[in-house]
């Protein structure tokens, strides 16, 4: 797909010809407190392809200036994840924990400036003084300090003299403003938790809002592209910028958020799925973190064609996540191999074919791709089919096997289904049929056709296997619009989950290595699971119902 413009290339290029900046220089700011997901995928390669576009700068910086729930598990991941979909960080990996020294630096200056003081008021009270949207808020009491207080209270902060909650620092810009953000906003607060890399140096920390723009400002960001939600926050971005008085400064833009049908983003709902073992990790092939979708074998490709195809925007919108499965598709319908599987066998005896006797058929590696090659496939008396492939009573327009119906062998023999064995319970435990040899090319040498073409696998030559298959890990298309009482708990989908113990794989796969990624003919797109062993998850069906415009 060819690159489109978007609101973001018009600004930088319209900079360009105004002269700004000598060279553009975006980061991706992840906070380590869980895995990158599909959403953080789209923000990545605006960040990365607008650097890449205009042959600047990169970088990765993690925002770790909350030390409640950052772990060094979610720093590892996170740039995996990043190098893993091919944003190389060509301007640096950072952290914002390193630049804590500056922002109190700087906090300091804000005191020195009159244009911050440190607040008692508590959370609760807080919010009661913030006043609404169609009210001004109330000047907190100490709004008024001196300087000196000031300045001395929140040195006795750093020093630890206070509980958590006790005091907070406070930008001093407008509590009649009607951006809420500008209300005298919070950029510190006390919090007596050991930091992953600063150890308990800090007891206090700062705010994102204050931090952000100090960060992308010391490190020479002219772009700082994040996601909508911040917009109403663009305000204070820029006053903290002004106020410190940096010489260059970034400029922040926003786009809209990657949303998806049957998909939650959320990271503390993606934590809950996991503590409560609702799914196996975070990189559950059915969760939408970018590890969950690697183990489940979407490539950084098919994701980076899926957020091109989605396109960048501001406005709101939900994406089908069929595109997404149709980008996956696409692409590994010209690039996996053909394999069989049979996810549920049954035993079928072919009573007129030669016990000992073997012999080959050979099958096309990729019929999209006929440099693929082709492979060999044993045939014996006794082969396995999919139990899905037979019907005892079958319905209209069943053209599979069933008691005196014919079908063809896929690239062998056509048999016809002379008796159904069954056990005391009355399950079908084998099926008893005759080939014809007359039949073993295709299409036959005596013209005689049949509807059916079902796929197989001789049963001394089968691998045994587990194969997983995912479906929609939610209920609710739009899960940004369930009832006040409900939670998505409530629409976790039970069967997303589909796990079949007993399958059978052909020969050729016993040297699949994890990561390999399959069709399983008539079946769907697979990938060789790289956290068990000899299980296969399926990425994606054959078909979906999405048709790209």
């Amino acid at each position: 797909m060819e690159e489109m413009s978007n609101f973001i290339y018009d600004i930088i290029d319209k900079d360009i010809e105004n002269g700004f900046p000598d060279k553009i220089h975006t980061r991706f700011p992840p906070e380590p407190n869980g895995y990158l997901h599909i959403g953080s995928a789209k923000a990545i390669w605006i960040n990365f392809g607008t650097a890449k576009k205009y042959g600047g700068l990169f970088n990765l910086r993690y925002d770790d200036t909350n030390p409640v729930k950052e772990d060094d598990e979610y720093v590892r991941s996170i740039e995996e994840d990043l190098r893993w979909l091919g944003a190389e960080p060509n301007g640096g990996v950072y952290y914002g924990s390193d630049y804590f020294d500056k922002c109190y630096e700087y906090a300091v200056k804000l005191i020195k400036d009159g244009k911050a003081y440190v607040c008692g008021l508590s959370a609760d009270e807080m919010r009661e003084y913030r006043g609404t949207l169609t009210q001004p808020g109330k000047e907190s009491p100490g709004r008024n300090r001196t300087v000196d207080e000031n300045l001395d209270l929140f040195e006795r902060m750093k020093n630890g003299e206070f509980p958590d909650g006790k005091y907070t620092l406070r930008a001093k810009i407008d509590m009649s403003s009607p951006n809420m953000n500008m209300r005298d906003p919070a950029i510190y607060r006390i919090l007596h938790r050991s930091h992953h890399r600063q150890g308990d140096k800090w007891c206090i920390y700062p705010l994102y809002d204050f931090a952000h723009p100090i960060q992308d400002a010391l490190e020479g960001i002219t772009h700082s592209l994040c996601s909508i939600e911040f917009e109403n926050h663009r305000p204070l971005y820029n006053w903290v910028v002004d106020n410190i008085g940096f010489e260059k400064k970034p400029h922040q833009y926003e786009f809209a958020r990657l949303n998806l049908t049957y998909t939650v983003m959320s990271k503390r709902f993606l934590r809950e799925l996991v503590e409560t073992g609702k799914v196996d990790g975070w990189d559950d092939p059915r969760m939408p973190t970018l590890c969950g979708l690697r183990r489940r074998g979407y490539t950084p490709s098919s994701i980076i064609e899926f957020v091109k195809r989605a396109g960048i925007a501001k406005a709101y919108s939900i994406v089908d996540i069929g595109l997404l499965e149709y980008c996956i598709r696409e692409e590994q319908n010209f690039a996996a191999e053909r394999r069989i599987a049979v996810l549920s066998p049954i035993k079928v005896t072919v009573t007129n074919y030669p016990e000992r006797k073997v012999e080959y058929f050979k099958l096309p590696n990729n019929p999209q791709n006929p440099d693929a090659g082709s492979r060999e496939l044993p045939f014996t008396r006794d082969i396995y089919i999919d139990r899905s492939d037979f019907a005892e009573v079958p319905p209209p327009k069943f053209h599979r096997l069933k008691p005196g119906g014919e079908v063809r062998l896929m690239g062998a023999y056509i048999i016809k289904c002379d008796e159904v064995v069954k056990d005391s319970d009355g399950n079908i435990k084998e099926l008893r049929c005759t080939c014809d040899f007359e039949s073993g090319c295709n299409p036959p040498s005596d013209g005689r056709k049949v509807k059916g073409t079902i796929h197989w696998l001789s049963a001394d030559y089968a691998e045994n296997t587990e194969i997983r298959v995912y479906g929609r890990m939610f209920t609710l298309e739009n899960v940004f619009d369930i009832p006040e009482d409900s939670s998505y708990m409530d629409y976790f989908n039970p069967d997303s989950l589909e796990i079949y113990k007993n399958a059978k794989v052909e020969p050729s796969l016993k040297s699949a290595v994890p990561g390999d990624k399959f069709q399983f003919v008539r079946t769907g797109y697979f990938c060789k699971d790289t956290k068990y062993d000899n299980v296969f998850n399926m990425t994606v069906n054959l078909k979906g119902s999405y048709k790209p415009e």
